[in-house]
């Protein structure tokens, strides 16, 4: 007997079972897929019945080339050695290329070292893959990456000169990143000089993660001639810049680090972009939305007040208002802090007036 029609009464009866509703959706067609064989009649009816099933989902695996199938989601697990490198040039179906696609997705990480041997580069990547990485995920958990992937993620960060990017710098200097030494990467780069003052789209001491300012790697960038007050001006990326971060984390170590170096922070802080309008640390902690934990809302007020945030300071966005008379409409349980705080005229004889009082 002909081996599709021994399979036949299998495959069919999986499909069967599909109609009937006795087993899983989407799991009866796949049996009757994994029956089958390539050529039999019964192979084709199981692909219509398992398109109808999906039709207006992702497209079905076996439609995929060995590379579109290794980053699809769905089509995990990833299976290695089954990529082919003549099909790195035929992905034209892929919202990005497959460096990008890999590296910025961690249940496709397993996908990069192959990737890479079968002679994937991020030059084919309109943007760097660790700029897709960090943009997806600042703070991704490398720890569940195998020493392969942490590899080719490393080699990421040194065969691509675009990886050197303020959202790069962020990432690789989060908790996450240190744990595993990704650290170390930036600290590679300032000592080969890749990061000079004046020469990036970014300042290294805003991309750095709030934890590792007063540290080493932030003295030696000061020393090589990065500015604190420079790190203020718009740059290049999507994650928050340095000093926002510090302020909406409560990271009161590093918004010390930023006020000795720039003391009008405390008052008034420049926009992320040059279209955008200045933002004021005391007005944006009365609300719910700007601290990550809006618990720490009393104890910033006290923070910034005991660093020189004045009540009376006047919102850019509306000349008319204070950041007091903000509260009071508010009706904010922070008022009474603001009420206690000096007032403008003994600021002004201690010497404490800052830009925009009244």
């Amino acid at each position: 007997m002909p081996l599709s029609a021994r399979l036949l009464p299998r495959a069919a009866w999986a499909l069967v079972c599909l109609w009937l509703a006795g087993c899983t959706a989407p799991m009866a067609v796949v049996g009757a897929l994994g029956i089958a064989t390539d050529t039999s009649v019964t192979w084709s009816i199981a692909k219509h019945f398992h398109d109808k099933w999906v039709e207006g989902g992702p497209v079905p695996c076996y439609y995929l080339n060995s590379v579109e199938r290794a980053l699809a989601p769905h089509c995990l697990p990833y299976q290695p050695g089954l990529m082919k490198a003549a099909d790195l040039a035929a992905t034209d179906r892929l919202p990005l290329c497959p460096l990008a696609m890999a590296a910025r997705d961690p249940r496709l990480w397993a996908a990069l070292p192959e990737l890479i041997d079968k002679g994937s580069v991020p030059e084919t990547c309109a943007s760097a893959p660790l700029v897709e990485l960090a943009q997806a995920d600042a703070c991704p958990d490398f720890s569940t990456a195998t020493p392969k992937v942490r590899e080719s993620l490393l080699w990421l960060a040194q065969a691509d000169a675009r990886a050197i990017h303020h959202d790069v710098v962020r990432m690789l200097s989060c908790p996450n990143a240190r744990a595993v030494g990704f650290d170390q990467v930036i600290e590679r780069w300032v000592a080969q000089g890749q990061m000079p003052p004046g020469r990036l789209g970014f300042s290294p001491l805003s991309a750095l993660h709030p934890d590792l300012l007063n540290t080493p790697l932030s003295a030696r960038l000061e020393a090589g001639g990065h500015k604190a007050r420079a790190a203020l001006d718009p740059f290049d990326g999507k994650l928050r810049p340095g000093f926002e971060e510090a302020f909406r984390s409560g990271n009161y170590a590093a918004l010390d680090w930023w006020l000795a170096r720039a003391p009008e922070l405390a008052n008034r802080v420049p926009p992320q972009q040059g279209d955008q309008l200045p933002w004021v640390p005391l007005a944006k902690t009365l609300g719910n939305d700007w601290l990550d934990q809006p618990t720490q809302r009393q104890a910033m007020v006290e923070f910034l007040l005991a660093r020189g945030a004045n009540p009376g300071y006047r919102l850019p966005q509306q000349p008319d208002m204070t950041v007091l008379r903000l509260a009071r409409q508010m009706n904010s349980p922070l008022l009474p802090l603001l009420e206690r705080s000096p007032s403008p005229r003994a600021r002004v004889a201690t010497g404490r007036t800052v830009p925009g009082a009244p």
